[in-house]
């Protein structure tokens, strides 16, 4: 029996992938070769989101190196350094002989890097801030009506 299948989709040098497991959701993977941003590190983004998301959950393999490098028609390894950033990291395993799998959900991991993303986007917010001298009063202002705002 297949454990899965892939539908490959090509748009504009971006390769998207999205494999569809029978008992599961789906893992959806797309590389776009016009961004800046690595290859590996677009991959590791986009499983480290869907683990944290809950879309993959614990002890749920993840594709084979082999496999996934050649469905996104990548080099095999650039497809195992983002395996082997997202085991650095903490959020998958690898089980030799069998493969690579999400690791339990770390609370505190997850906490830890949605922390790092919010500082990310607050030193761009003062960074734009202070392009058109926004004070930082104004921002915080701004904040609070938006998070009032988010709450109705």
């Amino acid at each position: 029996m297949l454990d899965m299948f892939f539908i490959v989709v090509y748009t504009d040098y971006t390769v998207y992938i999205r494999y569809i497991q029978l008992r599961r959701e789906e893992m959806d993977i797309s590389i776009s070769n016009t961004s800046e941003m690595p290859i590996y590190e677009q991959i590791y983004n986009q499983i480290k989101a869907q683990i944290m998301q809950g879309r993959l959950l614990e002890g749920e393999a993840l594709p084979s190196i082999r496999s996934l490098a050649k469905d996104l028609r990548i080099s095999v390894i650039t497809t195992k350094r983002a395996y082997d950033e997202l085991e650095k990291d903490g959020f998958i395993y690898t089980v030799l002989g069998k493969g690579c799998f999400v690791s339990k959900r770390n609370v505190e991991l997850i906490r830890e890097a949605h922390l790092k993303e919010i500082e990310e986007f607050m030193k761009k917010i003062i960074d734009l801030a202070s392009v058109i001298d926004l004070t930082k009063e104004e921002i915080i202002e701004m904040f609070n009506i938006l998070y009032e705002v988010d709450k109705e």
